[in-house]
């Protein structure tokens, strides 16, 4: 009796996504505008997230067209160098930026009405989904500081709720079991506090390197610890 083949796990493939964390002063701090996303959600349920969602083909036209500026997309590829945005290259390099920006924008707008100029986004970090999980995705997150007037709302079938909140009140509730974070999401707002204010957060333009967490950590809602995951900085 011959022996059976071992049976072949059908590849997964990698989305790209884009998610923004739009910042606000509060009391000589700040503030991140979140979401609570739906309980019956088939990625992410129950979670708190930033706006966001997948790169759709019609941002690729919105890329194209020019009208996201020529240096910004250039200061937004420096700064995506040691991300998949480069797979294919220096020349395939502006265009996959561009896409990405171009997605962070229309989800803002599609999910809080917002409309934010293109320069108002700064590229912050980078995560991938590990192998094993039943959606992958290739998330390239932003931070955006809000002027005085832009406000956004909650407009999104995809979250019960959305509002402004204290990261710190965040973590404190975290911590308690009253919601959860992935851990990408945790990281990317621990990163920014870290650097303490609006103005420095903006200014600080990483050189951001792609995140490949462990499996059994990538998904979890567990608070991370100083010790555990770090995204790469520079």
């Amino acid at each position: 009796m011959s022996e059976s083949s071992p049976q072949t796990v059908p590849e997964v493939p990698i989305r790209r996504a884009a998610s923004v964390l739009m910042l606000r002063e509060n009391n000589g701090g700040f503030e991140v505008f979140i979401q609570h996303r739906v309980s019956t959600m088939d990625f992410a349920a129950g979670m708190v997230v930033y706006p966001g969602g997948r790169v759709d083909p019609k941002d690729s036209a919105t890329a194209a067209s020019g009208h996201l500026g020529e240096t910004i997309i250039s200061a937004h590829c420096k700064q995506w160098a040691g991300t998949a945005v480069w797979d294919e290259g220096e020349a395939a390099a502006p265009q996959k930026a561009g896409e990405i920006l171009a997605a962070a924008l229309r989800e803002v707008h599609e999910e809080t009405g917002l409309s934010l100029e293109p320069g108002q986004l700064f590229p912050w970090a980078n995560w991938v989904t590990p192998t094993g999980f039943p959606r992958r995705f290739d998330t390239y997150f932003f931070v955006a500081a809000l002027a005085a007037g832009q406000e956004p709302a909650h407009q999104t079938t995809e979250a019960v709720r959305s509002h402004w909140a204290k990261p710190e009140e965040l973590f404190a509730a975290l911590e308690r079991g009253e919601l959860k974070m992935m851990r990408p999401t945790q990281r990317t707002l621990l990163d920014a506090m870290a650097l303490g204010t609006i103005e420095q957060i903006a200014s600080s333009r990483p050189v951001i390197k792609a995140v490949h967490p462990d499996p059994r950590d990538s998904h979890s809602s567990h608070p991370v610890r100083s010790t555990e995951i770090s995204a790469p900085r520079s």
